[in-house]
């Protein structure tokens, strides 16, 4: 048993929507190899954070990494969001 929670893992993120964010970034910030795109969920405890976020770090040799935030969790996010993260406008709001 976890005392809680800690020691229990959560499932993993969705590999097919992790793919399609990491294509929409190269897509939209015009990126190619060798820049390297990863995205990954994190859970923010802080009371003003959305609670799942997927965060999507840019690592181009030679410059500082670039992280960007979407307010949701990796399978909700949608190519708008990523074209709006990217642009540091954050998500969109709901349809």
């Amino acid at each position: 048993m976890a005392l809680f929670g800690f020691g229990t893992r959560r499932p993993a993120a969705d590999q097919g929507a992790r793919e399609a964010i990491v294509a929409w970034v190269r897509h939209h910030g015009g990126l190619a190899d060798p820049v390297v795109v990863k995205a990954s969920e994190i859970v923010c405890a802080d009371p003003v954070c959305p609670g799942t976020e997927t965060v999507i770090l840019i690592l181009a040799p030679g410059r500082p990494t670039r992280a960007v935030k979407v307010a949701r969790p990796m399978p909700e996010v949608t190519e708008a969001d990523v074209i709006a993260a990217l642009a540091g406008e954050g998500a969109p709001s709901e349809p």
